[in-house]
């Protein structure tokens, strides 16, 4: 059975709450690095599906892997491999739709409201309002033959979604933990930021009890409608071998200029602090 393929670009922003659902699901995966590794597979027909991760990186940025995913996203689109994309990924997967990515009139971090269009409170079963975590300084146009599924007082697309490929201008996957590590991550950074729609450190961990178990609820719902359109096994083998690997995957990041690696199995990855 061909795995879902996750690019994750950051060490800090990890696939969280998505990877405890398709592990739920018993849907293989294979964690990939585009970042780190300098590269992004070519054939997204060797996917089941693609889940694009958030960066630190500009989409727009004239970067070998950043082209590399692009065209991988492209192929996806092509041949009708479902494509889940968050924040980053989001507007890698428009770009890849031939639409536009460019500056938010303000930066937009920490927890803000969403509205939910009608179509994707009833293709994902979620409810007409809900608050989302962001942290992000571009956005995306629209792109041809999509609609529209969230939108924000200061950022009009959060989310799109054209056929079984959905984009999310925002992190459902995200979770306690990740927040905390991503603050701490971000500390400097979040020190220098400022907008109408920005929270300081303290007012992101402050909101963060109330929060996250909302959250973790849509994003469910979200992953579950998104997963169901991905391609089953024809046939259930009538007996399994005795010993089989478990999900495996080898990501690097690069941490103040030192090249770690890590070597990750489903369960072990579940109770890492992301």
């Amino acid at each position: 059975m061909k795995p879902v393929a996750i690019l994750q670009h950051e060490a800090s922003q990890g696939p969280g709450i998505l990877l405890d659902h398709l592990c739920q699901q018993s849907i293989p995966y294979v964690l990939l690095a585009p970042c780190a590794q300098g590269s992004a597979p070519a054939n997204a027909r060797d996917y089941r599906g693609i889940i694009v991760l958030g960066s630190n990186h500009c989409a727009n940025e004239q970067l070998r892997w950043i082209e590399q995913e692009r065209c991988l996203l492209q192929s996806a689109v092509q041949h009708d491999v479902p494509v889940l994309g968050h924040c980053f990924g989001a507007q890698m997967l428009a770009r890849a739709m031939g639409a536009r990515v460019w500056r938010n009139p303000c930066a937009h971090i920490g927890w803000s409201p969403v509205w939910v269009s009608r179509c994707a409170q009833s293709l994902m079963q979620l409810p007409a309002q809900a608050m989302l975590f962001n942290w992000h300084y571009d956005t995306f146009e629209i792109p041809q033959g999509a609609s529209r599924t969230m939108y924000a007082q200061h950022c009009l697309n959060k989310g799109f979604v054209r056929g079984r490929h959905w984009a999310f201008q925002g992190h459902l996957e995200v979770t306690e933990a990740s927040v905390r590590q991503w603050c701490r991550d971000g500390h400097e950074e979040l020190l220098q930021a400022s907008g109408p729609a920005v929270q300081t450190e303290a007012q992101i961990l402050a909101q963060l009890p109330q929060h996250i178990a909302p959250l973790h609820a849509m994003a469910l719902h979200t992953y579950r409608a998104w997963t169901d359109q991905l391609e089953r096994p024809v046939s259930v083998p009538v007996s399994v071998p005795a010993s089989r690997p478990d999900p495996v995957s080898a990501s690097q990041f690069t941490t103040a200029g030192t090249l770690n690696r890590f070597h990750l199995k489903s369960n072990a990855y579940l109770r890492m602090r992301l």
